[in-house]
């Protein structure tokens, strides 16, 4: 009888081996200072060029940047370093500082000595703890960052990066530092928290679980809505830049009817003008 099965049950076998994911390919760790998390299949996929600005060119974020880029110099020399939480107005540099503090930090170090920045999606956070395993075992030192962080409804994700921030078994690989952007200081929408206080047996307990997330950051660096005169000063960066040699009065005046017509000042706002007037200027 068991002569009589052998055959089928190796066709069986052979069948699930077809099915079955091929295994994922080794790290190349030293394939490129950028990486990006694919969740699905548990692959970090690298990217050849970081979108980085010059340091230089970001304005109006001074004290933020010389805070980051401290804690960052730390973390890449092997001292204690905090995961940061870079919070605040839109368009005010907070990711472009992270990435150009990365590439400036790089343009003196070679070999294992270049940090990496893995980019981690705010959907694909459940699966961090996964993530560090790997970044363990690299031979080089990671800044890992997400990107417009939140969290909204009936969410729970929030609590495996409490998990892995702090409080894990495991705690956080000694070559990893977390770096997070987010509109919210809090990371968690008001009505969440809000709910949280009008459902629970202690509503103080409850809410302070919710907030307690953003406490996990032990550096918090806030971007503010710029005055008119920091815009003018990342309208004329930028121009610089770009080689735009048009006259200032003009340039200054065309910038601010386009931040009109935004109905907004930011080093975004600042930045897409002077790629609209390049492109101008250049046609």
């Amino acid at each position: 009888m068991t002569d009589a099965l052998l055959p089928l049950l190796t066709r069986i076998a052979d069948a699930l081996d077809r099915l079955a994911p091929p295994p994922a390919p080794p790290i190349d760790w030293f394939a490129a200072d950028g990486f990006v998390w694919q969740a699905e299949g548990h692959q970090l996929l690298p990217i050849p060029a970081v979108a980085a600005l010059p340091l230089a060119l970001l304005h109006g974020i001074e004290r933020q940047r010389d805070q980051l880029l401290a804690n960052t110099k730390r973390f890449a020399a092997g001292l204690p370093a905090n995961n940061a939480l870079l919070w605040g107005a839109r368009g005010m540099g907070k990711s472009s500082l992270v990435k150009a503090i990365h590439a400036d930090l790089n343009q003196t170090r070679a070999g294992a000595d270049r940090l990496m920045l893995i980019e981690i999606h705010r959907e694909d956070i459940p699966t961090l703890p996964v993530l560090l395993r790997l970044i363990r075992a690299a031979p080089r030192r990671a800044i890992l960052f997400c990107d417009d962080l939140s969290f909204d409804g009936q969410d729970a994700s929030y609590k495996s990066l409490k998990a892995v921030l702090e409080g894990g078994i495991e705690g956080r690989p000694d070559g990893v530092v977390f770096y997070a952007t987010s509109n919210r200081r809090h990371l968690l929408a008001r009505d969440m928290i809000e709910n949280e206080r009008s459902t629970a047996l202690n509503p103080g307990e409850a809410v302070e679980e919710k907030v307690s997330l953003s406490d996990r950051f032990g550096l918090w660096l806030g971007f503010h809505a710029c005055d008119q005169d920091t815009y003018v000063r990342m309208v004329l960066g930028y121009a610089q830049r770009f080689g735009i040699t048009l006259d200032e009065a003009d340039i200054l005046r065309r910038a601010k009817e386009w931040q009109v017509t935004r109905g907004s000042r930011s080093g975004r706002v600042a930045w897409q003008f002077v790629q609209d007037l390049a492109g101008e200027v250049a046609g």
